[in-house]
């Protein structure tokens, strides 16, 4: 029986998982997560020195992690990365595609080059890391992926649509390779966070005239992190750790114009227009 139909979660004791985007939000909360849980970790990241003082957090939770510092825009740098992990640990059976950033501006101000970074880093490098590790697992006869997208990978949001573009992508990728991959011993997740509480706005690309934060209800990081280490314990095709976007990805399937309107209103109340 697929692994999509367990009754009892599986251990995660021992299991190998690389985290992209682990120095920080959501990736950092789900290593302290799955290190709970016995889970040997590979941390990736540009800023290496904030993989070292997690793995040493880590260290006090008994768990074994190996630091990768990667630009993952860079495709050898993925490629280098998944082939570490393997040699280090001998195996890679979870892999999570969470790394990304954000671009806040009129489609009209965004430039080409902007538009082709954030497809680099929120989409192809995933695209670059499944690459890789599929042949891993597939000679293993298991495995699981799970790529973190967004909401706005359902329904995009104005002022974000390269971002949005680019996690719709992601979203693409994953449903037809969990199609493919059927009966390979190989899950692929999609997980679906609102808007979350971490440096994410902070530290985005913002070409408006005002702060950027996004809109809709916002969750902590923790929360993103356990409904991820619950998907890899019990594998589901998608994840949404915030209930009512259910809701609102049915409205849009249904009325999309309905929804337009509510984030048209939503919109002027911010910028303060009748």
């Amino acid at each position: 029986m697929s692994l999509w139909f367990r009754r009892s979660p599986r251990s995660l004791q021992g299991k190998v998982v690389l985290i992209t985007g682990a120095s920080s939000g959501i990736g950092r909360e789900t290593a302290v997560a799955f290190a709970r849980h016995g889970a040997r970790l590979a941390l990736a990241a540009r800023r290496r020195h904030l993989l070292e003082e997690l793995a040493s957090e880590l260290d006090h939770l008994g768990c074994e992690t190996l630091c990768v510092p990667a630009d993952i825009a860079d495709p050898v740098q993925v490629r280098n990365m998944i082939h570490k992990v393997h040699q280090h640990f001998g195996r890679l059976e979870i892999l999570i595609n969470n790394a990304g950033f954000g671009l806040a501006a009129p489609l009209e101000k965004t430039t080409p080059q902007e538009m082709e970074h954030i497809f680099a880093v929120n989409a192809f490098a995933a695209f670059h890391a499944m690459r890789e590790v599929i042949p891993l697992m597939r000679r293993a006869g298991y495995g699981h992926i799970i790529n973190v997208a967004s909401s706005v990978g359902r329904r995009a949001i104005p002022f974000a649509g390269a971002y949005s573009a680019s996690k719709y992508a992601l979203v693409g990728l994953s449903e037809s390779l969990r199609v493919e991959l059927a009966g390979s011993g190989i899950q692929v997740s999609t997980v679906f966070p609102v808007r979350t509480q971490t440096e994410f706005f902070a530290v985005l690309v913002n070409k408006m005239e005002r702060p950027y934060t996004g809109l809709g209800p916002i969750q902590p990081a923790t929360r993103v992190a356990e409904a991820i280490v619950r998907c890899a314990r019990r594998p589901r095709a998608e994840v949404l750790p915030f209930a009512w976007l259910r809701l609102s990805i049915i409205l849009n399937a249904l009325s999309p114009r309905l929804i337009d309107a509510i984030l048209t209103r939503i919109l002027r109340r911010i910028e303060g227009r009748p």
